[in-house]
Formats: C-alpha cells, structure tokens, sequence
C-alpha cells in the first residue's frame, strides 16, 4: 500500500503541475479529500517493458477536467523513498523526467477531459525531480538511484512497482501500473521453442526461458504470431490490431495498434539480429520496424485467398509471404522457389518457415501436410493423422535439417532432427496456441 505522502507528492504534482500563459509554473490546489473523480489513465503496452533501455507507449487519459493541463510523471511506488521540495510539493525522489522544472511531460486535455500522448518509460534511475538535499539529509540525486525502475529484487518482493500518473489542474488524478519483462539470460546452447496462444500466454520448452506473457493482460484484439530473439532471450507478441509486447531482451521497436488498419495483422517475423520486426496482414500490407526493411508487400495486390504467415531471409533483405492457397509472393532478396498456390489442397496453409541459408521454405497446411521447396528438405508430416486440433504453424530447427508444427492445443509433432522437448496437448488451455518459434528462428 502507498503512504499517504506518496500519494500527496507523487500525484499530488501531478495534480497541479502546469504551464503558465507566460511559460512560469503555476500550482493549483488539489481536490478536496474524497472528492469524487471518474478520472483514470491506461497505459499500452503496460507490462513486458523492457527491462533496459527506453520503451515508447501510449498512454490515455478521459474523465479529467475539460481543456485543462497536468503532467505526466514516471515514479516507482515505495513509500519509504526520501521526498525532495519541488515548488512547494514533498515529492518522492523517484519521481521523473528528471529534473522535471519546466521539462516535465506537459499535456493538454481536450474539451471533452480526453488526451492520448506518447510517453518514454525510462529505466534505471528516473528521478530526482528536483536537485538538493531530499528529507533524509543525503543528496537527491544519489538517493533516487535506491529507486529506480524496474524496482529493485527487494521492492518487488515488498509488492512495490512502477507507476505513471498524471493530474489536471482541477485536482483529478489517474494512476496506472506499469511492469517490466522480468530477467531472461539466453542460454549459451538454445534447444526448444517457445509457443503462444491467443490471450498472449508463453509456454517454453527446452532449455529456453520464460520471460513473461500477456496472459493476465485484457486485450483489444487476440494474439496472432510470435518470435523470437536471436540468441532466445526474449520474444515479442504481436496481436490483430497490430499491437506488440515484448519481453526479455526483446526491444519494443513500435507498433500499429493505434493504426486503422484494412485488414487484421496475422503474424510478425523479426530480423536476423533482434533489432526489428515486420507485421503482415491478411491483405499482404507490411509494418516494418527498428532495423527491419521495407522491401515491398502485396497490400495492393487482388489476392484469391488471404495471407497467413511471413518467413524473412537470414540477412533481413527480404522475405516471403504465404496466401491460406499456398500462393507465395517474394521480395527483396527473397527468391521464389515455388508455390502450392496451383494445387488442389485438403486444407488450407497456415504457415511458413524459412531454411537457415535461405535457399527455400516449408509451407505447412492445417491438416499438417507439409511442402517443401528450394532446399528445404521434407522431413515428414501429420497429413495423413487424425488430429485432435488443426496445425496452427512451423518452425525449423537452427541446422535447417528439420522442423515442429504445433496444433491449436499446444500439440508438437518433430521431424528430422527436431528434438521433442513437451508440448500442451494435455493441457486444459484458456485460449488456442496460435504460433511457435524455436532456435532463434522467427516462425510467421
């Protein structure tokens, strides 16, 4: 629970900091305890932040008060933590952009008490707001390093956490928490794969670690693809809306879930060294981020059947996309090896994977049927087996010399010298597995 003068300090500030017509701070007084507020803030992505570094989110305000101004502020929430005077105010050392002064995260309401605006979490040591001596006697600056973000093992363990909290000038206050991706060390020797289900729940296998899920997440839209860092210390969801949650040393490059997309994202593929991804959705459209190309989509393109998954080169010059009729539409220095596009299919494809050195890919149906192409090797397939839940995707192996497919119950089935590490098949799940990546290898 916070104290009470965290609550005064931290949103407290938050309340009355504001801009002057002439560029001076002014201060508002706060509502009267227990006043009624319908004010509140949300935060997206608000859990799987990084862990190092700055990650960008949104963040939206309704019940404030109308064209009104407020600040927004990043704090952790131990009320133990010293307060430094700011303009009056006992704020919690913790408390930044630091200094705050006359930088603070300014925002205008709308005339209706609305706002979205773009915020940057830092990590690390936030604060202090304000240089000086803080209510312990030690230095501000020293003694907001006791409370960064994420909070230390031992804050965490205390129930504390992170906070951003904004006010306007009519002393509405909202609060929201935010969390991190917890620690995830990359094994030296990565075997398994990772799998995720439509609510944004990872389950690992093998020596791979987990490094978070959206599982307790309330999402606008289902979990659609995952991949994987290179090297397995991290993953990154991607949802229909085109949102994206990343976790571990899977950095947050953007999004579109704040875009009016045409049709709904349907997998994401990242870049060889972990510092992109590419979106795609069912019309072929590309959302290309961080260090990940644009090399073309097929978004203007009459398509018989929609697309379904993505698969990128190795050296991130390229990739393909997959059409539900195994049609395959290749750009960059992604080479066209062929297609099941003509054929006369059972069921319809639901995924890609790429061979290693790029010379060809795997398309696997929805029965399991699996076809190869360039020097992707057939290893075997489920088309022939009665399935308890339809194959929802592939991954290969890092030696190229085999792959999985997963089924919407969490189902493995392992070909060539894919190694069988557990599976959820027996798992009573809340939502379907919708993908599966393994080896450092992103599976669209």
């Amino acid at each position: 629970m916070r104290s009470g003068i965290l609550l005064r300090g931290c949103l407290g500030l938050a309340t009355t900091l504001a801009l002057t017509t002439t560029g001076l701070l002014a201060f508002a007084a706060a509502a009267p305890a227990g006043a009624a507020s319908t004010a509140s803030i949300t935060v997206t992505p608000n859990t799987g932040l990084q862990p190092t570094g700055p990650t960008v989110v949104s963040v939206a305000g309704t019940g404030f008060a109308d064209s009104s101004v407020g600040a927004l502020l990043e704090c952790n929430n131990d009320p133990s933590q010293p307060t430094v005077t700011l303009e009056g105010n006992a704020t919690p050392v913790s408390c930044g952009p630091a200094p705050l002064g006359g930088h603070g995260v300014l925002v205008s309401t709308s005339a209706t008490g609305t706002f979205t605006k773009s915020f940057t979490v830092t990590t690390g040591t936030v604060g202090p707001p304000a240089t000086g001596t803080d209510s312990s006697g030690g230095s501000a600056a020293t003694d907001a390093a006791n409370y960064p973000c994420p909070p230390t093992a031992a804050q965490q363990a205390a129930g504390y956490g992170c906070d951003l909290n904004f006010g306007d000038l009519k002393g509405n206050v909202g609060s929201a928490n935010i969390s991190f991706a917890g620690a995830c060390v990359a094994p030296q020797a990565p075997v398994g794969y990772d799998m995720a289900a439509a609510d944004g729940g990872v389950f690992t296998f093998g020596n791979l670690p987990y490094c978070g899920s959206a599982g307790g997440t309330t999402l606008n839209k289902p979990v659609v693809g995952l991949a994987t860092t290179h090297g397995d210390g991290g993953y990154w969801l991607a949802a229909s809306d085109g949102g994206v949650f990343n976790y571990g040393n899977a950095a947050f490059f953007g999004s579109a879930g704040s875009l009016s997309l045409n049709k709904p994202i349907v997998g994401i593929a990242a870049t060889h060294d972990g510092a992109g991804y590419w979106l795609v959705g069912s019309d072929g459209g590309i959302f290309n981020y961080g260090d990940a190309g644009y090399h073309g989509s097929a978004g203007s393109l009459a398509l018989n059947k929609p697309i379904v998954g993505m698969a990128a080169t190795s050296d991130g010059g390229g990739y393909w996309l997959v059409a539900s009729d195994g049609g395959v539409f290749s750009y960059g220095d992604a080479v066209f090896h062929g297609s099941a596009g003509s054929l006369q299919l059972d069921k319809p494809i639901v995924g890609i994977a790429a061979t290693p050195d790029g010379g060809g890919y795997w398309l696997v149906a929805s029965d399991g049927g699996v076809f190869a192409y360039g020097d992707a090797v057939f290893y075997g397939s489920t088309g022939g087996t009665m399935l308890n839940q339809p194959v929802v995707g592939i991954a290969p192996t890092a030696s190229g010399l085999g792959y999985w497919l997963v089924a919407a119950d969490g189902g493995v089935f392992s070909y060539g010298d894919a190694v069988f590490s557990g599976s959820t098949g027996g798992i009573k799940l809340n939502q379907p597995v919708v993908g599966i990546a393994a080896g450092g290898i992103a599976a669209g």
